[in-house]
Protein backbone atom coordinates (compact mmCIF):
# COMPACT_ATOMS: atom_id res chain seq x y z
CA UNK A 1 0.00 0.00 0.00
CA UNK A 2 1.20 3.39 -1.27
CA UNK A 3 0.72 6.52 0.71
CA UNK A 4 0.95 10.00 -0.08
CA UNK A 5 2.01 11.49 3.28
CA UNK A 6 5.38 12.53 5.15
CA UNK A 7 6.29 10.93 8.46
CA UNK A 8 6.84 13.20 11.00
CA UNK A 9 7.89 11.16 14.08
CA UNK A 10 9.23 7.29 14.37
CA UNK A 11 8.64 5.50 18.04
CA UNK A 12 11.04 2.31 18.05
CA UNK A 13 10.10 1.56 21.25
CA UNK A 14 6.04 1.21 20.20
CA UNK A 15 7.12 0.32 16.74
CA UNK A 16 4.95 3.31 14.67
CA UNK A 17 5.48 6.02 12.38
CA UNK A 18 3.50 8.97 13.13
CA UNK A 19 2.20 11.06 9.51
CA UNK A 20 1.84 14.43 8.94
CA UNK A 21 -2.38 13.53 8.06
CA UNK A 22 -2.32 12.45 12.05
CA UNK A 23 -2.57 8.22 11.15
CA UNK A 24 0.00 5.74 12.79
CA UNK A 25 1.39 3.08 11.28
CA UNK A 26 2.34 -0.10 13.31
CA UNK A 27 5.58 -1.94 11.65
CA UNK A 28 7.78 -5.17 12.53
CA UNK A 29 10.97 -3.86 10.01
CA UNK A 30 11.43 0.05 9.10
CA UNK A 31 13.63 1.17 5.90
CA UNK A 32 14.12 4.43 6.20
CA UNK A 33 15.11 6.04 2.99
CA UNK A 34 14.34 9.25 2.94
CA UNK A 35 17.36 10.70 0.77
CA UNK A 36 18.48 14.28 1.71
CA UNK A 37 18.00 17.81 1.16
CA UNK A 38 19.24 20.66 -0.52
CA UNK A 39 21.44 23.12 2.29
CA UNK A 40 20.09 26.83 2.24
CA UNK A 41 22.27 29.28 2.34
CA UNK A 42 22.25 31.58 5.07
CA UNK A 43 21.57 34.88 2.89
CA UNK A 44 20.33 38.01 3.09
CA UNK A 45 17.35 37.36 0.53
CA UNK A 46 17.43 33.43 -0.06
CA UNK A 47 13.44 34.30 0.07
CA UNK A 48 12.61 36.65 -2.30
CA UNK A 49 10.45 35.91 -5.12
CA UNK A 50 13.20 34.37 -8.27
CA UNK A 51 15.11 32.58 -6.02
CA UNK A 52 15.26 28.92 -6.07
CA UNK A 53 16.81 26.00 -4.95
CA UNK A 54 16.57 22.85 -8.04
CA UNK A 55 15.46 20.01 -6.15
CA UNK A 56 11.83 19.11 -6.81
CA UNK A 57 9.82 18.89 -9.97
CA UNK A 58 7.95 22.16 -9.05
CA UNK A 59 11.49 23.84 -8.65
CA UNK A 60 11.97 22.51 -12.21
CA UNK A 61 8.95 24.25 -13.02
CA UNK A 62 9.31 27.34 -11.74
CA UNK A 63 13.27 27.89 -13.39
CA UNK A 64 11.52 26.88 -16.28
CA UNK A 65 9.01 29.50 -16.49
CA UNK A 66 11.95 32.63 -16.17
CA UNK A 67 15.20 30.33 -17.53
CA UNK A 68 14.12 31.58 -21.26
CA UNK A 69 16.75 32.21 -23.94
CA UNK A 70 18.48 35.38 -22.88
CA UNK A 71 17.47 35.69 -19.76
CA UNK A 72 20.26 36.56 -16.82
CA UNK A 73 20.94 33.61 -14.49
CA UNK A 74 23.22 33.38 -11.85
CA UNK A 75 23.75 30.04 -9.94
CA UNK A 76 25.23 29.40 -6.58
CA UNK A 77 27.46 26.41 -6.88
CA UNK A 78 29.51 24.50 -9.00
CA UNK A 79 29.83 20.94 -7.65
CA UNK A 80 28.31 17.99 -8.83
CA UNK A 81 24.93 18.84 -9.01
CA UNK A 82 25.65 22.04 -9.83
CA UNK A 83 27.43 20.96 -12.63
CA UNK A 84 24.59 19.04 -13.85
CA UNK A 85 21.83 21.74 -13.66
CA UNK A 86 24.56 24.30 -15.33
CA UNK A 87 24.43 22.14 -18.42
CA UNK A 88 20.32 21.76 -17.91
CA UNK A 89 20.53 26.03 -17.92
CA UNK A 90 23.11 26.29 -21.09
CA UNK A 91 21.08 24.33 -23.45
CA UNK A 92 18.00 26.99 -22.72
CA UNK A 93 19.94 29.68 -24.23
CA UNK A 94 20.06 31.55 -21.01
CA UNK A 95 23.37 34.53 -19.91
CA UNK A 96 24.53 32.04 -17.03
CA UNK A 97 26.97 33.14 -14.45
CA UNK A 98 28.31 30.43 -11.74
CA UNK A 99 29.55 31.36 -8.54
CA UNK A 100 31.76 29.10 -6.68
CA UNK A 101 33.03 29.31 -2.73
CA UNK A 102 35.62 26.96 -3.40
CA UNK A 103 38.85 27.88 -5.42
CA UNK A 104 37.82 25.35 -8.10
CA UNK A 105 35.07 23.64 -9.83
CA UNK A 106 33.68 20.90 -8.42
CA UNK A 107 36.14 20.90 -5.20
CA UNK A 108 34.86 17.87 -3.29
CA UNK A 109 35.68 15.70 -6.33
CA UNK A 110 38.11 17.00 -8.59
CA UNK A 111 41.64 18.12 -8.21
CA UNK A 112 42.94 21.75 -8.46
CA UNK A 113 44.23 21.37 -11.86
CA UNK A 114 41.46 18.95 -13.04
CA UNK A 115 38.83 21.53 -11.39
CA UNK A 116 40.58 24.33 -12.95
CA UNK A 117 40.16 22.54 -16.53
CA UNK A 118 36.76 22.21 -16.40
CA UNK A 119 36.45 25.58 -15.39
CA UNK A 120 38.32 26.94 -18.44
CA UNK A 121 36.12 24.33 -20.52
CA UNK A 122 33.10 26.03 -18.96
CA UNK A 123 34.03 29.46 -19.78
CA UNK A 124 34.71 28.91 -23.42
CA UNK A 125 31.25 27.96 -23.47
CA UNK A 126 30.26 31.07 -22.88
CA UNK A 127 29.40 30.47 -18.76
CA UNK A 128 31.48 33.01 -16.57
CA UNK A 129 32.74 31.35 -13.54
CA UNK A 130 33.69 33.01 -10.53
CA UNK A 131 35.56 30.78 -8.06
CA UNK A 132 36.72 31.93 -4.60
CA UNK A 133 33.81 33.83 -4.38
CA UNK A 134 30.48 34.09 -2.43
CA UNK A 135 27.24 35.44 -3.00
CA UNK A 136 26.56 37.82 0.46
CA UNK A 137 22.88 39.28 -0.27
CA UNK A 138 20.43 39.29 -2.93
CA UNK A 139 18.38 42.24 -3.09
CA UNK A 140 15.50 43.23 -5.48
CA UNK A 141 16.35 46.14 -7.80
CA UNK A 142 16.03 47.66 -11.54
CA UNK A 143 14.62 45.24 -13.89
CA UNK A 144 15.49 42.23 -11.65
CA UNK A 145 17.84 40.99 -8.52
CA UNK A 146 20.94 42.60 -7.56
CA UNK A 147 23.02 40.08 -6.28
CA UNK A 148 26.11 41.00 -4.20
CA UNK A 149 29.47 39.16 -4.36
CA UNK A 150 32.26 39.20 -1.67
CA UNK A 151 34.53 40.39 -4.34
CA UNK A 152 33.04 43.34 -4.61
CA UNK A 153 30.95 42.97 -7.53
CA UNK A 154 26.83 43.43 -8.13
CA UNK A 155 25.27 41.57 -10.66
CA UNK A 156 21.50 42.21 -12.57
CA UNK A 157 19.81 38.81 -12.93
CA UNK A 158 16.37 37.81 -13.76
CA UNK A 159 16.53 34.01 -11.39
CA UNK A 160 19.03 33.17 -8.75
CA UNK A 161 19.35 29.05 -8.64
CA UNK A 162 20.99 27.74 -5.08
CA UNK A 163 22.74 24.70 -5.61
CA UNK A 164 25.17 24.48 -2.66
CA UNK A 165 25.09 20.99 -1.43
CA UNK A 166 22.60 18.67 0.18
CA UNK A 167 22.17 17.56 3.94
CA UNK A 168 20.58 13.81 5.32
CA UNK A 169 16.90 14.43 5.56
CA UNK A 170 16.82 13.44 9.09
CA UNK A 171 14.43 16.46 11.14
CA UNK A 172 11.91 13.74 11.90
CA UNK A 173 14.10 11.92 13.85
CA UNK A 174 14.84 14.06 16.35
CA UNK A 175 12.72 12.44 19.22
CA UNK A 176 13.41 8.66 18.01
CA UNK A 177 16.68 8.12 20.21
CA UNK A 178 18.47 6.48 16.80
CA UNK A 179 21.93 7.15 17.13
CA UNK A 180 22.56 10.04 14.44
CA UNK A 181 25.73 12.15 13.56
CA UNK A 182 25.59 13.43 10.12
CA UNK A 183 23.19 10.44 9.07
CA UNK A 184 21.89 7.59 10.65
CA UNK A 185 24.31 5.65 11.79
CA UNK A 186 23.88 1.99 10.14
CA UNK A 187 26.43 -0.87 10.24
CA UNK A 188 27.80 -2.92 7.31
CA UNK A 189 24.11 -5.11 6.76
CA UNK A 190 22.36 -1.40 6.86
CA UNK A 191 20.80 -1.71 10.78
CA UNK A 192 20.39 1.35 12.91
CA UNK A 193 20.63 1.57 16.38
CA UNK A 194 17.33 -0.38 16.62
CA UNK A 195 17.37 -4.17 15.59
CA UNK A 196 14.08 -3.65 13.73
CA UNK A 197 15.08 -0.39 11.98
CA UNK A 198 17.15 0.05 8.93
CA UNK A 199 18.37 2.43 6.60
CA UNK A 200 19.61 3.09 2.86
CA UNK A 201 20.74 6.23 1.07
CA UNK A 202 21.94 9.46 1.53
CA UNK A 203 20.09 9.39 4.82
CA UNK A 204 22.40 7.39 5.73
CA UNK A 205 26.37 7.48 8.00
CA UNK A 206 27.94 4.30 6.51
CA UNK A 207 31.72 3.22 6.30
CA UNK A 208 34.13 4.85 4.18
CA UNK A 209 35.36 1.72 2.20
CA UNK A 210 39.00 3.00 1.92
CA UNK A 211 39.38 4.82 5.21
CA UNK A 212 36.93 2.52 7.20
CA UNK A 213 35.54 6.24 8.74
CA UNK A 214 32.16 7.17 8.77
CA UNK A 215 31.02 9.07 5.83
CA UNK A 216 27.61 10.58 4.33
CA UNK A 217 28.11 9.36 1.04
CA UNK A 218 25.29 11.16 -1.58
CA UNK A 219 25.77 8.97 -4.92
CA UNK A 220 23.55 7.28 -6.69
CA UNK A 221 25.52 3.58 -6.34
CA UNK A 222 26.00 4.00 -3.20
CA UNK A 223 22.39 4.75 -2.51
CA UNK A 224 21.35 1.38 -5.07
CA UNK A 225 24.20 -1.33 -3.13
CA UNK A 226 22.40 0.14 0.29
CA UNK A 227 18.98 -0.41 -0.94
CA UNK A 228 19.93 -3.85 -1.99
CA UNK A 229 21.27 -4.96 1.31
CA UNK A 230 18.76 -3.32 3.69
CA UNK A 231 16.16 -5.25 1.58
CA UNK A 232 17.84 -8.62 1.77
CA UNK A 233 18.28 -8.10 5.68
CA UNK A 234 15.05 -6.96 5.70
CA UNK A 235 13.17 -10.24 4.30
CA UNK A 236 15.70 -12.65 5.96
CA UNK A 237 18.55 -13.06 3.77
CA UNK A 238 22.27 -11.72 4.88
CA UNK A 239 23.84 -9.24 2.37
CA UNK A 240 26.56 -7.01 3.85
CA UNK A 241 28.66 -3.92 2.25
CA UNK A 242 32.02 -3.98 2.45
CA UNK A 243 32.11 -0.15 2.80
CA UNK A 244 31.03 3.09 0.86
CA UNK A 245 33.06 3.73 -2.03
CA UNK A 246 33.54 7.19 -3.28
CA UNK A 247 32.48 6.89 -6.91
CA UNK A 248 32.06 10.16 -9.04
CA UNK A 249 31.76 10.36 -13.04
CA UNK A 250 30.12 13.69 -14.53
CA UNK A 251 29.45 15.12 -18.12
CA UNK A 252 29.98 18.72 -17.81
CA UNK A 253 28.92 19.97 -21.16
CA UNK A 254 30.63 16.76 -23.52
CA UNK A 255 33.55 16.79 -21.00
CA UNK A 256 33.63 13.71 -18.71
CA UNK A 257 35.39 13.79 -15.60
CA UNK A 258 35.39 11.16 -12.35
CA UNK A 259 37.15 10.30 -8.93
CA UNK A 260 37.38 7.30 -7.35
CA UNK A 261 38.02 6.63 -3.48
CA UNK A 262 40.79 8.57 -1.40
CA UNK A 263 41.45 10.70 -4.60
CA UNK A 264 43.30 13.93 -2.51
CA UNK A 265 45.90 11.39 -1.75
CA UNK A 266 46.83 10.03 1.89
CA UNK A 267 49.90 11.42 4.04
CA UNK A 268 53.24 9.49 3.02
CA UNK A 269 51.63 8.28 -0.07
CA UNK A 270 53.09 8.36 -3.77
CA UNK A 271 51.23 10.36 -6.95
CA UNK A 272 51.68 10.65 -10.32
CA UNK A 273 49.57 13.00 -12.47
CA UNK A 274 49.93 13.42 -16.31
CA UNK A 275 48.07 16.55 -17.91
CA UNK A 276 47.48 17.38 -21.48
CA UNK A 277 45.47 21.03 -21.17
CA UNK A 278 45.23 21.52 -25.04
CA UNK A 279 42.75 18.43 -24.72
CA UNK A 280 41.68 18.78 -21.79
CA UNK A 281 42.70 15.56 -20.28
CA UNK A 282 44.09 14.61 -16.90
CA UNK A 283 44.78 11.85 -15.08
CA UNK A 284 45.97 11.79 -11.25
CA UNK A 285 46.97 8.39 -9.18
CA UNK A 286 47.70 8.11 -5.92
CA UNK A 287 49.03 4.84 -4.36
CA UNK A 288 49.49 3.77 -0.80
CA UNK A 289 52.49 1.36 -1.11
CA UNK A 290 51.84 -0.77 -3.80
CA UNK A 291 48.60 -0.37 -4.02
CA UNK A 292 45.92 2.21 -5.77
CA UNK A 293 43.76 3.97 -3.44
CA UNK A 294 42.03 7.04 -5.59
CA UNK A 295 42.21 8.33 -8.85
CA UNK A 296 40.89 11.48 -10.75
CA UNK A 297 40.70 11.87 -14.28
CA UNK A 298 39.34 14.11 -17.22
CA UNK A 299 38.64 13.85 -20.76
CA UNK A 300 39.78 9.94 -20.87
CA UNK A 301 37.19 7.40 -20.13
CA UNK A 302 38.05 4.27 -21.61
CA UNK A 303 39.95 3.30 -18.44
CA UNK A 304 37.12 4.55 -15.88
CA UNK A 305 35.68 1.30 -15.17
CA UNK A 306 39.46 0.17 -14.78
CA UNK A 307 40.07 2.76 -12.14
CA UNK A 308 37.18 1.35 -9.89
CA UNK A 309 38.27 -2.01 -10.48
CA UNK A 310 41.42 -1.77 -9.14
CA UNK A 311 40.62 0.55 -6.50
CA UNK A 312 37.84 -1.83 -5.13
CA UNK A 313 39.88 -4.92 -5.19
CA UNK A 314 42.79 -3.45 -3.41
CA UNK A 315 44.70 -5.58 -5.73
CA UNK A 316 48.35 -5.36 -4.64
CA UNK A 317 50.07 -4.12 -8.20
CA UNK A 318 53.70 -5.03 -7.65
CA UNK A 319 55.59 -3.98 -10.38
CA UNK A 320 52.65 -2.60 -11.95
CA UNK A 321 52.84 0.11 -9.66
CA UNK A 322 56.29 1.42 -10.84
CA UNK A 323 54.40 1.29 -14.79
CA UNK A 324 52.10 3.22 -13.70
CA UNK A 325 54.01 6.03 -11.87
CA UNK A 326 56.47 5.89 -15.28
CA UNK A 327 52.59 6.28 -17.73
CA UNK A 328 49.94 6.62 -15.40
CA UNK A 329 47.41 6.23 -18.56
CA UNK A 330 48.30 2.35 -19.03
CA UNK A 331 45.62 1.49 -16.01
CA UNK A 332 44.01 -0.68 -18.68
CA UNK A 333 47.05 -2.57 -19.06
CA UNK A 334 47.25 -2.86 -15.35
CA UNK A 335 44.11 -3.71 -14.69
CA UNK A 336 44.22 -7.05 -17.39
CA UNK A 337 47.38 -8.08 -15.77
CA UNK A 338 46.36 -7.25 -12.29
CA UNK A 339 42.91 -6.39 -11.31
CA UNK A 340 40.33 -8.46 -13.24
CA UNK A 341 40.88 -11.80 -11.86
CA UNK A 342 39.96 -10.14 -8.37
CA UNK A 343 37.17 -7.97 -9.84
CA UNK A 344 33.86 -10.82 -10.50
CA UNK A 345 32.48 -9.56 -7.26
CA UNK A 346 32.09 -6.10 -8.81
CA UNK A 347 28.83 -6.24 -10.25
Amino acid sequence: EQKKAHATRVEPGSRRVTLDSGEIISYDRLLIATGSKPIRPNIPGIDLPGVHPCWTLEDARAIQKIAKPGARVLQMGAGFIGCIILEALASQGVKLTVVEMGDRMVPRMMTEKAGGLIKQWVEQKGITVYTKTKVEAIQQGGSGLQVSLSNGERIEVDLVISATGVKPNIEFLKDSKLSIHTGITVDDCMQTSDPNIYAAGDVTESTDFCTGKPIVNAIQPNAADQAMIAATNMAGGHAQTRGALQVNVLDTLGLISSSFGQWAGVEGGQYVEHTNPDQYQYIRLEFDRDRLIGATSLGLTDHIGALRGLIQTRVALGEWKDKLLEDPTQIMAAYLAKGQSQAAWIA
